[in-house]
C-alpha cells in the first residue's frame, strides 16, 4: 500500500529513544523529512545520527522540554523553518513518576500537566497556521490505555491523559471541515525504556525481579506478551498518512489485547 507520504514533513516530539524514535523511523523510510525533538541534547543528537544513517532520510535535531510552556511554539517555528512548512504533527511526551495518590502534592500535579496535557496544546497552537497551508494535515496525540483502564499506581497518568483525549476529539469535531484530521494512539505495554523502569519500580515493591514482573504483564494480553516500538510505529504512520484519510476523532488502541471492555 502506497501510504502518499513522501515529501511529506512531520514534527515528532518526545523521539531520542521508544514509541517516539520508532515512529519516526518508519517515517523516515516513507519518505518524510522529520524533525526530531528530545530534552535530552546528547540522545537526541545520537539518536538523529542513528536514524539518518539508518533511513538515508533527512533528520533535523531540535532539543527542548516540552514541559517548558515557552518550548512548543519555538520548536514549532524552527521545525517549519527547517523544513519548509509542516505536514504531521506526532505529539508524545514522557510520563509522570509512578506513585498513589497521597505521594503527590499540587506541584507534582501541575508538572504532570504540563507534561502530558499542556504540552499537546501548545505544540497545537502553535502547528495550526502552518498545517493550514498543506494539502493533508493530521496531527497524532499519543496517551496510554490508562485513558480506559486505569493502570495501578500511576494515578497521575490515569488522570491527566483523560484530557488529552478530550482536546484531541474535540479538535476532530472543530477542525474536520477545515481537513485536518486529529486522532490518537492508546499504547499498553510497550518495551520501551520507560516501561523497563516501571516495571523495575514493581519488582522493587513486589520483591520480585524485573524478568517476572515483564512475565507477570505480558499474561494481560491474549497474545502472551507485550508490544515492539515498531508495531505501535506501523499504526501510528497509518493513523498520520492521507491513505488513512476518513478517519479522524478515533482513540485507537494499541495493546495487544490487553482492554477488556468492548468499547
Amino acid at each position: 500500500m502506497d501510504l502518499q507520504l513522501a515529501g511529506k514533513r512531520a514534527l515528532v516530539t518526545g523521539a531520542s529513544r521508544g514509541l517516539g524514535y520508532a515512529t519516526a523511523k518508519v517515517l523516515a523510510c516513507e519518505g518524510v523529512a522529520i524533525a526530531l525533538n528530545s530534552h535530552d541534547e546528547v540522545k537526541l543528537t545520537a539518536s538523529a545520527e542513528k536514524l539518518a544513517a539508518e533511513t538515508h532520510g533527512v533528520i533535523i535535531p531540535i532539543v527542548g522540554d516540552m514541559s517548558d510552556p515557552a518550548v512548543p511554539e519555538t520548536l514549532v517555528a524552527q521545525a517549519v523553518q527547517a523544513l519548509g512548512g509542516l505536514d504531521l504533527l506526532f505529539t508524545n511526551s514522557g510520563g509522570p513518576p509512578p506513585g498513589k495518590f497521597e505521594a503527590f502534592d499540587d506541584a507534582a500535579w501541575q508538572k504532570a500537566i504540563e507534561l502530558m496535557f499542556l504540552s499537546h496544546v501548545r505544540l497545537i497552537r502553535a502547528a495550526l497556521p502552518h498545517l493550514r497551508q498543506s494539502p493533508a494535515p493530521s496531527v497524532l496525540t499519543v496517551t496510554s490505555l490508562s485513558v480506559k483502564q486505569p493502570i495501578g499506581d500511576l494515578i497521575l497518568s490515569n488522570s491527566i491523559r483523560a484530557a488529552t483525549i478530550g482536546l484531541t476529539k474535540s479538535l476532530a469535531l472543530d477542525l474536520g471541515a477545515e481537513g485536518i484530521r486529529f486522532n490518537s494512539i492508546l499504547p499498553a505495554w510497550t518495551k520501551t525504556e520507560r516501561v523497563y523502569n516501571l516495571m523495575t519500580n514493581r519488582a522493587r515493591i513486589n520483591g520480585t525481579s524485573l524478568e517476572q514482573e515483564m512475565a507477570k504483564q505480558a499474561k494481560d494480553s491474549p497474545m502472551g506478551r507485550l508490544g515492539e516500538p515498531e508495531e505501535f510505529a506501523n499504526v501510528a504512520v497509518f493513523l498520520l498518512s492521507p491513505a488513512a484519510s476518513y478517519l479522524t476523532g478515533v482513540m485507537l488502541s494499541v495493546d495487544g489485547g490487553m482492554y477488556k471492555g468492548i468499547y
